[in-house]
């Protein structure tokens, strides 16, 4: 959840001082708490969260009180040290330093480690160079006993004085070898180095030159006749320079590059990692305003989230004895504008357990039928009952549509299952307490929460937009 909120940020109170810095060509636009806000922020944030595809667009006087909002509520973040504690310290540091980290990494940089990568490849290879093969394959299972070798064994020779006799390698590897990814190339093997076949093979394959062909060889796979087909060495690096670099950025190997040389720099200038990335990214944010936002808005984000949740989205969720308040307070709100069933549509295997089920939960609040149910009839191996619990308007459930609500309807029975039965009531006003409409009730609960919360911030600290600025945006 915590992706997706700050996906939707507003931009808010600075992470460090160069950001609120006013300049002749970057205005403050408004004081919120005594800290200025420039112009240039203001519209960051606009622009971002008023983008082609966004739904519900906002014009910029409308935009001013939810971005004047946000910024009240950091500043409470603030106020009540939530940027002290050490789990959003770690967090933000995370996400501040996949954007910083990578913007350290130079060409100069990448083209060193693509060196290293093509030098490490080259000593691997070794002297041997590469070899190109095509084999022909009859399986035997290791573990087969000797008969089933024996009859390969048999078969790979026939193959062999075919082969000595003039047939053709790649026909021959099409129609019979047992390797079905090669066989469709006619046998063919892309390039290998020392390594990377079984060894027999590999022995075998090494000791032929362009155009020789192997005698039979056997290995844990079955037997294999090998024809050489090419030896090279590696090509120069600048042939490879392209496909390395696109290989380096796949594995994100530019993030390990920036760690090793963050570390490095770190102990060259004798001060921690930490500290390094904190000035690296105070010192690129001068120059890169979509990068200095992006990081206030990771830094304030995160600080907005954890108040958000403890004051609002959190609390309304667990505070059952505040939703139920609510619920009786506004329950007008929450009327149908057609009856509700309240209970299970079942199926059982003995008719003896219909009477069973409703013995089972007639007594238990609501919210407990679904255990209750679970633990005694289908609490083992056995699965002696299928339900379906909920609150059930017309069209929700076929045996309930019929049973209850009397509509002509198909009800399909379940295989195994072939008694129908249903227990509940008909709630024709309304919900009963706020347990049947909770989602809706957390909902606007919530929604209470904020609006006062919002106004309290509104009444503690002071804030002042400046109107002549706020007519020039983007506008200037």
């Amino acid at each position: 959840m915590k992706k997706i909120f700050l996906a939707a940020l507003f931009a808010a109170v600075p992470y460090a001082a160069i950001l609120s810095q006013p300049q002749a060509n970057d205005p403050v636009i408004m004081v919120v708490n005594g800290q200025p806000v420039l112009r240039s922020e203001f519209e960051y944030s606009y622009n971002k969260n008023n983008s082609e595809g966004v739904i519900d667009k906002k014009s910029i006087d409308e935009y001013v009180d939810l971005f004047i909002n946000y910024k009240l509520k950091v500043c409470a973040a603030l106020d009540a040290h939530y940027d002290t504690l050490s789990s959003y310290k770690k967090e933000f540091a995370q996400y501040r330093d996949q954007q910083v980290l990578p913007m350290l990494v130079t060409d100069a940089d990448m083209e060193a480690e693509a060196h290293k990568i093509y030098d490490e490849t080259v000593e691997r290879i070794g002297p041997d160079g590469l070899v190109k093969t095509a084999h022909i394959l009859i399986r035997a299972d290791q573990q087969a006993p000797q008969e089933e070798w024996d009859k390969a064994k048999v078969r790979i020779d026939s193959i062999y004085k075919a082969l000595k006799d003039g047939a053709d390698f790649a026909d021959l590897a099409k129609r019979v070898s047992q390797d079905p990814g090669s066989a469709r190339q006619g046998g063919e093997l892309p390039f290998v180095q020392h390594g990377q076949l079984v060894k027999e093979y590999e022995d075998a394959a090494f000791a032929l030159q362009p155009g020789e062909m192997s005698e039979v060889v056997k290995s844990s796979f079955g037997y294999h006749i090998i024809l050489m087909k090419e030896r090279k060495m590696l090509e120069p690096f600048e042939e490879h320079h392209d496909a390395i670099l696109r290989f380096m950025e796949q594995r994100n190997l530019r993030d390990r590059i920036a760690q090793q040389k963050v570390e490095q720099m770190a102990k060259e200038a004798n001060t921690t990692k930490e500290q390094l990335v904190e000035a690296k990214a105070a010192e690129l944010s001068k120059s890169d305003m979509e990068l200095r936002y992006l990081i206030q808005e990771y830094h304030d984000g995160l600080l907005l989230y954890e108040i958000s949740n403890n004051l609002v989205w959190d609390k309304a969720a667990k505070d059952e004895a505040g939703l139920a308040q609510f619920f009786k307070k506004h329950k007008k709100n929450y009327q149908w504008d057609q009856p509700r069933f309240k209970g299970i549509a079942y199926h059982v295997k003995d008719a003896a357990d219909v009477q069973a089920v409703r013995n089972c939960v007639k007594k238990l609040p609501f919210n407990q039928w679904a255990e209750a149910l679970r633990t005694t009839f289908n609490g083992d191996s056995v699965i002696r009952i299928r339900v379906e619990k909920g609150i059930f308007k017309q069209g929700d459930n076929a045996l309930i549509d019929s049973i209850v609500f009397k509509k002509d309807t198909t009800v399909h029975h379940l295989k195994d299952y072939p008694i129908d039965a249903h227990y509940g009531k008909i709630l024709k006003k309304g919900p009963e307490d706020y347990t049947d409409v909770r989602g809706l009730v957390v909902a606007d609960y919530q929604e209470m929460l904020e609006k006062e919360w919002v106004a309290q911030l509104r009444r503690k600290y002071a804030f002042q937009v400046n109107d002549d600025v706020l007519k020039t945006v983007n506008n200037h």
